[in-house]
């Protein structure tokens, strides 16, 4: 069988040895009796993980269920009818488990023989485990089985157990055999922990009520105190509550569980395939938590309704909000330099690019420059409620159009962890809810900055006022909820936009692609011309407003042509060339002048004049930046008022196109749109008007 990993349960690529613990529930059928399906199932499962080379370790449950019913038709045929006649008595836990053990060892003798399997039988008790050499001994035993490609079939050994009662006593070391294999887990060094049992996984309550949702990934933090049980198990020892338990104590110690049903007969396959089935226990849940466990409505009303909440604030509580998240974002910048540096390595040992990597990187003078503009945008004057116009209708009568938040955001950015503190602080500057959706190679550091600045937005207005949303396959669903959601923001791709906008109703705020030109006219200062494209190429390449073609006026191949060139070959940027360029420079052709290299490259091509350069920024451009250098006043005035790009610049870097160095703090994106917002979009870019009118004296009766 064939499946799609989920980024989720990625860490199942690193498996080597798994310990499965199957239930009673799963082993007997409700009448007691063996389930020889499933049991079967089971073993064609180990098989074919044997198979693969991974080192599987059983704990199976079920001897004393099994021996009780074994137990019982042996009471039933030696009594006779008088006997029947009388109270039965229960018969003895631990004389069903010495019957059991061995009718249930012996059913996994036949059935790995069939498969060309060996079992071994390891029977343990709770006061073994006390005894460091029989610890050290059990590990040395169970290394030998497992080098012999042996499946070691561990059991608690109830038959001569102190326990008072094998489903009463719950001290000790471990108490059944979910604890069981927990701590086998750990005295083994397994990588992996499967907990089969007669349901799908873990539910918000119990499984029988239509209410109840299956939990897929365990938060203790957020699920330990919402979780209702239901009733435990109909013959084992727990039930889900000693699952849970178990599960909790392996994860926080380092070895990943995941709870599922025992009764499919691939789901332990389907496990080792990364597919997300069942509930799973990490200590890294709270990053690998996927978005769909809080449905997309849910998660986009919550958004909403904390919005309002945070409307209703005074100016300075909002500020004081923006002041301490860039306070924490100081605090907890070496955690934050942690995660980013481990979702670095991750991508590139993936094998990405050097301009992903480059977005991707979270160095401390980036954190720095996000903490000031946090703070910048903290004082500023507070966005909302501004009287844009007012308007007196009639004596008595006055109508005022006013700055409003426009409600609740998406938005959806690849690469970038700082655009996600940026995107926040703006959204609660302009009193908006937010959604965000960051890519999978930023997902630790995106998890630790969306912790770090919900953390501090307080009680009364809710963390819930910025989602982060893990899980691709949840896009789709949250761009059809027109009614809650506002406005979409993707920077991304021009894939990635271009997607987005055929596939939702909302309206898109955005650019798709950065072809940024620099045009250098006859008359520009040499200078000054190579200080400006050497700044907008080699400062930070992987930029959206990097120079990604140069354009040069035909006058200047004589003179200061060659000088830029050899400028941008010292440093290292790799040149490609139009069909004039092309020829004289002996450089290759580019596959298309609409091209974003997002690193050390760029085409060159040579024009005639101001109004060619126009016509080819129109024809290859994206309307993002564009920038003519020149001391021709009047061909810089042509170029300013003819060029039809978000910006455009007279002598200057085409990098200047930034929100903070346009003063605006921060920046949600550059649009390219033509429609509310074009540029560097800011505070103001997330607002929208209302119109209200002000009664100032009684008017007279229509």
């Amino acid at each position: 069988m064939t499946s799609t990993m989920d980024s989720s349960r990625a860490f199942v690529k690193d498996v080597k040895r798994i310990v499965v613990k199957v239930g009673t529930a799963v082993v007997t059928r409700s009448d007691g009796r063996l389930a020889l399906g499933r049991l079967g199932a089971l073993c064609e499962q180990i098989k074919e993980l044997n198979s693969q080379g991974y080192e599987v370790i059983l704990v199976s449950s079920g001897a004393v269920g099994l021996g009780r019913q074994r137990l019982r038709y042996r009471r039933l045929i030696n009594s006779s009818f008088a006997d029947l006649q009388k109270p039965q008595i229960e018969l003895d836990g631990k004389a069903c488990a010495a019957v059991g053990q061995n009718s249930i060892m012996a059913l996994y003798d036949t059935l790995f023989s069939e498969l060309d399997l060996t079992s071994a039988q390891l029977l343990v008790t709770d006061n073994d485990f006390r005894d460091k050499e029989f610890r050290s001994q059990l590990s040395e035993t169970v290394k030998s089985l497992l080098s012999l490609r042996v499946i070691p079939v561990f059991n608690e050994n109830d038959a001569v157990s102190t326990r008072k009662a094998p489903y009463e006593d719950s001290s000790g070391i471990f108490w059944d055999n979910d604890s069981l294999a927990a701590l086998l887990a750990l005295e083994l060094k397994a990588d992996l922990l499967i907990l089969l049992s007669d349901v799908e996984g873990l539910y918000s309550g119990p499984p029988s009520d239509p209410q109840s949702k299956l939990i897929d990934t365990y938060v203790k933090e957020r699920h330990q105190g919402e979780i209702t049980f239901g009733d435990k198990s109909r013959v084992g020892r727990g039930g889900m509550t000693a699952k849970v338990k178990a599960a909790v104590n392996a994860a926080y110690a380092g070895i990943p569980v995941v709870i599922t049903s025992g009764y499919s007969d691939e789901n332990i396959l389907k496990v080792l395939q990364g597919e997300r089935i069942g509930t799973l226990f990490h200590q890294d849940a709270h990053i690998l938590d996927p978005f769909n466990e809080v449905g997309a409505r849910e998660m986009a009303v919550a958004a909403r309704e904390s919005s309002r909440r945070l409307q209703a604030m005074s100016s300075e509580d909002r500020k004081k909000i923006l002041l301490d998240i860039a306070d924490a974002l100081e605090a907890n910048e070496e955690l934050i330099i942690e995660e980013n540096e481990a979702d670095v390595a991750a991508a590139e040992q993936e094998g990405y690019e050097k301009p992903l990597l480059s977005r991707l990187a979270l160095k401390s003078g980036k954190i720095s420059s996000l903490m000031n503009s946090v703070r910048v945008l903290a004082n500023m004057e507070d966005p909302i409620g501004h009287i844009l116009k007012k308007t007196q209708l009639a004596d008595g009568l006055l109508l005022e159009k006013t700055s409003c938040p426009l409600g609740v955001l998406l938005i959806v950015f690849e690469s970038r962890p700082d655009a996600l503190v940026q995107i926040a602080a703006l959204a609660i500057r302009s009193g908006n809810g937010l959604l965000l959706k960051g890519g999978k190679e930023a997902k630790r550091s995106n998890a630790i900055l969306h912790k770090i600045i919900t953390e501090v937005i307080p009680e009364n207005v809710g963390e819930r006022l910025i989602g982060l949303v893990t899980s691709r396959e949840e896009i789709p669903d949250l761009l059809k909820l027109d009614d809650v959601i506002d406005l979409v923001i993707p920077r991304g791709s021009n894939r990635l936009v271009s997607q987005i906008k055929e596939s939702t109703k909302i309206p898109v705020l955005g650019h798709a692609d950065g072809i940024c030109h620099i045009y250098v006219d006859k008359s520009a200062d040499m200078d000054m011309a190579k200080q400006i494209v050497l700044d907008a190429k080699v400062d930070y390449p992987a930029a959206c407003n990097a120079m990604e073609t140069l354009l040069i006026h035909q006058d200047l191949v004589p003179t200061g042509f060659n000088e830029l060139i050899d400028n941008l070959r010292s440093e290292g940027v790799t040149l490609y060339g139009g069909p004039r360029a092309s020829s004289l420079l002996n450089i290759p052709e580019p596959n298309s002048f609409h091209h974003e290299y997002n690193s050390m490259a760029c085409t060159i091509e040579i024009v005639d004049d101001v109004h060619a350069a126009i016509g080819h920024i129109h024809q290859h451009g994206s309307g993002h930046t564009d920038c003519i250098i020149t001391n021709d006043s009047e061909a810089a005035e042509i170029f300013l008022r003819q060029v039809d790009s978000a910006a455009v610049f007279h002598n200057a870097s085409t990098r200047f196109c930034d929100g903070a160095r346009f003063g605006l703090g921060a920046e949600v994106g550059i649009s390219t749109s033509r429609i509310h917002a074009r540029g560097p979009v800011g505070v103001e870019g997330l607002l929208t008007t209302r119109c209200r009118e002000w009664v100032f004296k009684p008017l007279p009766l229509l």
